[in-house]
């Protein structure tokens, strides 16, 4: 919007020409969306609590967590107002990836909408069923993944139509270019063809299963939200220079026509996130409830399928990977010693991982800190892959 402005006074004025710069803009989406957040903040706060919009608190969990009953949830909302509104301000809305991302963002924050309003109206902290919830997420998966699959090969919008008609006609038996292939990380010249449909089978993957990852990492005051940030931040690394040929070219990795906009959804996603923080922080003033938790994290999917490095995701991302494994072995270690044994046993003292720190003895500011922590140099050495090949 704001770039459509500059362009046309940068005719009479050639110092708006300066607009043109992805990286002017990407600072200016933070600071955007960063002041968006710690201006509307309290008043989102205020309202949540007016609403009665309070958190539930699961009985069993840490005894230190049953304080925050009632403390207002579905604070995500104030992230999502905050990266669209900088987004919409300061991105090129003719880039094919900006508004795939937006939906895949708005469109899982919907789904944590309604998860959170159920868990509000009924308090009950199981919320929406989950094979409601999963429906609706791998719908909005799917459609992403089949989009992304002739978006990302292509070079423009119109030629990925193409290409997806290309394939409807094949019998859907087309293959994708190079730039599609599974990239492996530290390696030169080491990639593995997915096809059509392994590629929208990985999207799809990486997609849903960030979002939930995030999503259950979402349990402690800042826990989820600052490797959220940091992890969108450095992704906004590899997008820029996916974008830029000659870059690229230097790096090893798939030069992708368009993905170095995504510099600006990184930067807004930061902004907001930083913002959120500020009041997420321990003790929380809000939480951010499955309306921000479900989106963050299909926002980092989708924006690391483009920028072709989904493995890199999976490093940068290891404490929602951990938290998710910790649920899987968890569950699955419970249900499988109930039926051989009729008695269910567990491998932690409870799931997600960071619970079972917490009733380790460990503080919870101490935990997310740690976490943060471990995020951190997960993101730096995630960050190396771009030179070390």
């Amino acid at each position: 919007m704001l770039l459509e402005l500059t362009q046309w006074i940068a005719r009479e004025l050639r110092f708006f020409s300066v607009f043109n710069y992805l990286t002017l803009r990407a600072v200016l989406a933070t600071m955007t969306s960063l002041g968006i957040g710690l201006l509307l903040g309290p008043l989102v706060i205020r309202r949540l609590a007016a609403l009665k919009i309070g958190q539930a608190v699961r009985s069993d969990g840490p005894q230190t967590h049953l304080v925050k009953t009632g403390t207002p949830t579905m604070g995500g909302v104030l992230v999502l107002l905050s990266i669209a509104a900088s987004v919409l301000l300061w991105a090129d809305l003719k880039n094919r990836f900006i508004w795939i991302v937006l939906v895949v963002t708005l469109g899982f924050g919907a789904v944590g909408w309604f998860d959170d309003w159920r868990k509000v109206v009924h308090r009950d902290p199981a919320g929406m069923p989950a094979r409601e919830k999963y429906f609706w997420q791998s719908a909005i998966g799917i459609a992403a993944a089949i989009w992304l699959a002739f978006a990302v090969p292509a070079e423009s919008g119109s030629e990925a139509l193409r290409l997806l008609m290309v394939w409807a006609g094949s019998g859907f038996t087309g293959e994708l270019p190079p730039k599609a292939d599974l990239i492996v990380p530290f390696f030169k010249n080491i990639a593995y063809p997915l096809g059509s449909f392994g590629f929208m089978v990985l999207t799809y993957l990486v997609i849903v299963g960030t979002s939930n990852a995030v999503n259950l990492t979402d349990g402690a005051d800042g826990l989820a939200i600052m490797p959220a940030v940091l992890v969108g931040s450095a992704l906004g690394v590899f997008a820029y220079a996916s974008g830029n040929a000659v870059f690229a070219r230097y790096l090893f990795i798939p030069y992708i026509p368009g993905a170095g906009e995504l510099v600006v959804i990184c930067g807004a996603l930061a902004g907001a996130g930083l913002a959120f923080l500020w009041f997420n922080a321990y003790p929380a003033q809000v939480f951010m409830g499955d309306v921000g938790a479900l989106a963050i994290g299909g926002a980092l999917g989708t924006i690391a399928v483009i920028v072709r490095q989904e493995i890199v995701l999976f490093i940068m991302g290891g404490v929602f990977v951990a938290e998710t494994l910790s649920v899987m072995a968890q569950v699955g270690w419970f249900k499988y010693t109930k039926r051989r044994y009729g008695t269910g046993q567990r491998i932690l003292r409870m799931a997600p991982l960071h619970h079972h720190f917490e009733l380790s003895g460990v503080k919870e500011s101490q935990v997310v800190v740690r976490f943060w922590i471990v995020t951190m140099m997960l993101v730096l050495f995630g960050l190396s892959s771009l030179k070390l090949r």
